[in-house]
């Protein structure tokens, strides 16, 4: 892609980040903390709806590519817009999740695979997507670790393997940049929502299945390892606890050092993305297509993990319930 269609690409997703805020100042599209929030003022919430923006752009500039994958995007973008202002039925919302998800198998191709690929592929999809919308909770988290998964699949895809269109992914950077630059702040301007979390998370999960098919490579998951550390871990002390893990909380350890240990939150954002950022070039420089060794970094990483939270955090806090004080 030419510097100069950059730019202009770059100045026109600012104008339409810049004219959906007012549009959602308009219709009153905000969110107001509450016990649960990492924030204290009241926020424009759905900024992340620039990220479905970018990749429509894309699909009109760049001769209609991924039309199924446009497609599903587009629908659990709206899905999620509509669920972030109106609250909708969880029937509706999860059927049209499904069909997003079946969409994107369907641009993969992993209809002509073997069939116990797709419960597989499911578990990818929709715990990524799941597992975004939970660590979407402090200003800057979603931006900037997804600034980092897609500037490392765009490394990839131009030194490693080609596997995607590099203008998608400029494109998707571009759309991080700017939110990134409303949100990476200390009073951010706007929060992701669940259009953003849901989006990026679809968009980026549809370019690793799409690299991992492309090399029969599933170590380019460990791209999301550390949020998936933070999931992972989390869901299992809540369970642990006997807490309904579906319920809202503030239980993730980025919470804990943001809400509890008053860290900055642009401080715990950089330290996620530091480790990310390691981990990314371990895998792309020494684990390779090495099963071994892949699984050796995700023990490794969960073991200090777990160690740095229960030194940090107490055993008390991670596995004891409330109910038995």
């Amino acid at each position: 892609m030419a510097p100069i269609f950059i730019l202009i690409i770059l100045i026109g997703l600012f104008a339409l980040e810049i004219f959906y805020f007012k549009i959602a100042d308009h219709f009153n599209i905000i969110d107001k903390p509450n016990h649960r929030s990492s924030h204290t003022t009241v926020t424009i919430r759905g900024g992340g709806i620039i990220f479905t923006l970018a990749a429509l752009i894309f699909f009109f500039t760049f001769g209609f590519q991924y039309t199924y994958f446009i497609l599903g995007l587009f629908l659990i973008s709206l899905i999620s817009f509509l669920d972030d202002i109106f609250t909708l039925n969880n029937k509706l919302r999860l059927s049209i999740h499904l069909l997003s998800v079946l969409l994107m198998f369907y641009q993969w191709n992993l209809f002509s695979l073997s069939w116990y690929w797709i419960p597989i592929a499911l578990i990818f999809v929709i715990g990524t997507i799941n597992a975004y919308n939970f660590m979407d909770g402090i200003n800057g988290i979603t931006g900037g670790y997804s600034l980092l998964a897609i500037a490392t699949l765009y490394y990839i895809n131009e030194q490693v393997t080609s596997f995607t269109s590099s203008d998608l992914l400029i494109t998707v950077g571009l759309s991080l940049l700017v939110f990134n630059f409303f949100n990476f702040r200390k009073k951010a301007k706007c929060f992701a929502g669940d259009v953003g979390s849901v989006s990026i998370a679809f968009i980026i999960v549809f370019l690793i299945g799409q690299l991992v098919i492309q090399t029969q490579n599933f170590n380019y998951i460990l791209l999301l390892l550390f949020y998936g550390l933070d999931a992972v871990t989390t869901i299992v002390f809540r369970v642990i606890r006997k807490e309904n893990i579906f319920e809202a909380h503030r239980s993730h350890f980025y919470q804990f050092l943001s809400n509890e240990k008053k860290w900055p939150h642009l401080l715990v954002v950089s330290i996620y993305i530091l480790i990310q950022l390691i981990i990314n070039v371990l895998l792309i420089l020494f684990v390779g297509k090495d099963s071994l060794t892949a699984l050796f970094l995700i023990v490794t990483s969960g073991i200090i993990f777990l160690i740095v939270r229960f030194m940090m955090e107490g055993k008390d806090r991670l596995i004891k319930s409330v109910t038995n004080e």
